[in-house]
């Protein structure tokens, strides 16, 4: 029960990493907020599993790309639940294109989501943990922001990905010393979204992989563990890569 008496609101929670880590975030103590955009059915089937199992939880529709959803979605949690001590933001997209089929529409979509989505949430939610003089903010970033050539084949997503970094050690320094921000980067991980990727892009990173495996949601989630608890206070602005090896640099 190491997030006893904790609140946590996880973005994208309804499938893949982020219910990855609801559930355990909620088997660990903490009363989760499940935020979806599209996937209403699965975030109410993992409300009503966590509540089944003993946990708190509740669903709450948001597109983080959206300021004024992003708002509405901090009043419903600590309405529901008095604060907020935990931000993870997971919600991201991506967009199977080569450079020169890739459009102006779908750069912004993946920056409006993967980056901007980080910014909206966490400067909603900042001010509470800074009254609240604690708090933890995790952002899933990918090995894709990395400097590692085989990870950069997607433009957009890698660009969002690696200001998801940037954000989280300037967002570090200016929330600092009350709010500890980090982020995660995983590498190959069997959710929907790398489902639908080409076969042979995924056969490719796990050879290049030392681990000789993809890796799998809940290895995810307890790098999140670590982050969001105590075990984790005197780190903040740093990178882990959850990623089989893929991605040394």
């Amino acid at each position: 029960m190491r997030l006893q008496g904790k609140v946590a609101l996880i973005t994208g929670a309804g499938r893949g990493i982020g219910r990855a880590i609801a559930l355990l975030f909620a088997q660990e103590g903490a009363k989760v907020a499940i935020n979806y955009s599209k996937s209403e059915k699965e975030a109410l089937s993992l409300a009503e599993e966590i509540r089944r199992l003993g946990g708190v939880a509740m669903t709450v529709k948001a597109d983080v790309s959206k300021a004024d959803e992003v708002k509405n979605m901090v009043q419903r949690v600590v309405q529901e639940y008095g604060k907020i001590d935990i931000l993870v933001n997971n919600a991201g997209i991506v967009i199977p294109k080569p450079f020169l089929e890739t459009t102006e529409e779908i750069w912004d979509r993946t920056i409006d989501i993967n980056l901007k989505g980080t910014y909206l949430c966490s400067k909603e939610v900042a001010p509470l943990m800074l009254g609240q003089g604690r708090g933890k903010i995790i952002n899933i970033a990918s090995v894709s922001g990395l400097a590692q050539k085989s990870a950069l084949g997607n433009v957009p997503y890698a660009a969002s990905k690696a200001g998801v970094i940037g954000l989280t050690r300037s967002l570090a320094v200016n929330l600092g010393p009350h709010v500890n921000v980090n982020a995660i980067c995983p590498g190959v991980i069997e959710t929907d979204m790398t489902a639908s990727l080409p076969a042979e892009y995924t056969r490719m990173r796990v050879e290049e992989t030392p681990l000789k495996r993809t890796g799998k949601p809940e290895e995810v989630a307890m790098a999140a563990l670590f982050l969001a608890s105590e075990d984790s206070d005197f780190i903040t602005g740093e990178v882990i890569t959850v990623a089989g090896g893929r991605g040394m640099r």
